[in-house]
C-alpha cells in the first residue's frame, strides 16, 4: 500500500528486507550487489528497466527459468521483486570462492578428484537439459562453492544468457559464451543448442587436467580455425601421467560437429567419471600457474568492470534511493564475504584508490608467482631429467 502510494510497484515493499552490501559485477543491463537477509547472504541482480525496452521478455524469461530450477548443483532462486525502473532477481550467494581458486588453497589435487568434480557439474548439466535449458556460459568462473566448509556443494551460476528451449529441437542464432569457452557453431553462427554446453565442459575438463587451454588463440578467426580443425593436441610432458580415461572423454566432448558430440546422458556413462582408472597423480602446480597467468587478466577485467558500473551509475533514474552506489568492486581473486573499502574518488571513469591498489597488487603477485612456478617447473623438470639419466645408465 504505501509502495503504491509513492508510485512503486507492489512488490517494492520486498526491498526493505534486504541491507544491500559491496558491488560483486556489472553485466550490459545492470549489476550484482551482495546483501544480508532474514535468512542470511544473498547475491541481488538488479537490472535497470531502461536497458532492456523492448526486451522485457528476457528478464521474464529467466526469472521463469531460475524459480523451475531446483539441484543441489545449481545456484538456487530466493525472491524477485521491481521498482518504478528496476528489476531484483535475488538468489543464494555462494561464499566459497570459484572452482580453480579453491583448488589452489588445497595441497593437492588429482585426477581422481577431478573427474568428481567434472561429475557435479555434469549432474548440474543433465539436469538443465532434460529440462530444455542451455546454460550457453559455462566456464570456470562460473563454478562456485556454496560455503568455505570443505564437502561444501559445487553449484553452478550465472543463467544471465541460458534459454529455455521451446522444442528439443529448437536451434538459438544469437552469440553466446566467453572467449575459449564457446563452441564453433557459437562463434560461425551456424544455430546452437544443448551441445554448446558439453563443448564448454570439454575445454574446462582439459583446462582442470593440465592447467592450460586446448585452444590458446587469442583473435576470434584464429580460434574459430583452431576449434574448427578438430585437432587436440594431449602435449607428453603434462598429460603423461593423465590416464587415457580422461583422454577418451575430453574428446567425445570436444568434437567440432556438435552431432558427433556426446550428450549429457552419454558423458554421465562414462568410465572416467567413476574415478576408478583415474591417476592420483597431483595437478597443483599446473593449476597454480594457470591461475597466476589468470590474475593479471583478472586485473585488467576489474579496469573494465569498474569503468561499466561508472557507465551504468550515469543511467540511474533514481537519486534519492541509488542501487549504483559508490562502493568499490569486489576483486574477484578475494572471497565473497570479504568486505571492501569505501570510494575515495569519484567521478566519470575514475577508479578507486582501494581499486587500483587492488588491481596492482593482483597483477605484482600475479608476476611473483608466475615466477615461482616457472623456477619450481624448472626444478622438477631438470629432476625429473636427472632421474630418467640415472635410470639409463643403469639399465
Amino acid at each position: 500500500m504505501f509502495s503504491s502510494l509513492r508510485g512503486q510497484p507492489e512488490s517494492y515493499e520486498k526491498k526493505a528486507k534486504y541491507r544491500f552490501g559491496r558491488t560483486l559485477g556489472a553485466g550490459t543491463y545492470g549489476i550484482v550487489r551482495e546483501a544480508d537477509s532474514p535468512n542470511g547472504k544473498v547475491a541481488i541482480k538488479i537490472i535497470l528497466k531502461k536497458n532492456v525496452k523492448g526486451n522485457e521478455q528476457m528478464v521474464w524469461d529467466e526469472l521463469d527459468m531460475l524459480q523451475r530450477l531446483k539441484h543441489p548443483h545449481i545456484v538456487r532462486f530466493v525472491d524477485w521483486f521491481e521498482s518504478r525502473d528496476k528489476w531484483y532477481i535475488v538468489t543464494e550467494l555462494a561464499t566459497g570462492g570459484e572452482l580453480f581458486d579453491r583448488i589452489c588453497e588445497q595441497g593437492k589435487f588429482t585426477e581422481k578428484d577431478a573427474s568428481q568434480t567434472i561429475r557435479q557439474v555434469l549432474d548440474a548439466v543433465d539436469y538443465l537439459h532434460d529440462r530444455n535449458v542451455v546454460h550457453r556460459d559455462l566456464k570456470p568462473e562460473n563454478l562456485l562453492y556454496l560455503s568455505k566448509d570443505p564437502d561444501s556443494d559445487l553449484v553452478l551460476a550465472d543463467f544471465g544468457i541460458a534459454k529455455m528451449l521451446d522444442t528439443k529441437d529448437e536451434v538459438l542464432t544469437t552469440m553466446a559464451g566467453s572467449f575459449g569457452y564457446a563452441a564453433p557453431e557459437v562463434m560461425l553462427k551456424k544455430g546452437h543448442g544443448k551441445p554448446v554446453d558439453m563443448w564448454s565442459l570439454g575445454v574446462i575438463t582439459y583446462t582442470l587436467l593440465c592447467g592450460y587451454s586446448p585452444f590458446r588463440s587469442e583473435n576470434l578467426q584464429d580460434l574459430i580455425d583452431e576449434c574448427s580443425n578438430g585437432k587436440v593436441v594431449f602435449h607428453e610432458r603434462y598429460w603423461r601421467d593423465v590416464s587415457d580415461d580422461a583422454k577418451d572423454f575430453i574428446l567425445h566432448l570436444l568434437q567440432p560437429n556438435p552431432d558427433n558430440r556426446w550428450t549429457s546422458k552419454q558423458a554421465l556413462k562414462h568410465p572416467w567419471l567413476s574415478g576408478e582408472n583415474a591417476t592420483d597423480h597431483n595437478l597443483l602446480p599446473e593449476i597454480k600457474a594457470y591461475m597466476a597467468k589468470a590474475r593479471l587478466r583478472r586485473g585488467i577485467e576489474l579496469v573494465k568492470l569498474a569503468n561499466r558500473i561508472e557507465a551504468l551509475k550515469l543511467q540511474e533514474d533514481d537519486p534519492e534511493n541509488p542501487d549504483f552506489v559508490d562502493d568499490s568492486v569486489a576483486p574477484a581473486s578475494e572471497g565473497a564475504g570479504k568486505p571492501t573499502s569505501p570510494k575515495q574518488e569519484t567521478g566519470k571513469g575514475k577508479l578507486t584508490r582501494a581499486m587500483k591498489g587492488a588491481i596492482f597488487r593482483e597483477i605484482v603477485l600475479a608476476k611473483v608467482r608466475e615466477m615461482k612456478e616457472q623456477e619450481q617447473t624448472l626444478k622438477i623438470t631438470e629432476e625429473v631429467e636427472k632421474e630418467a639419466k640415472r635410470r639409463s645408465f643403469h639399465g
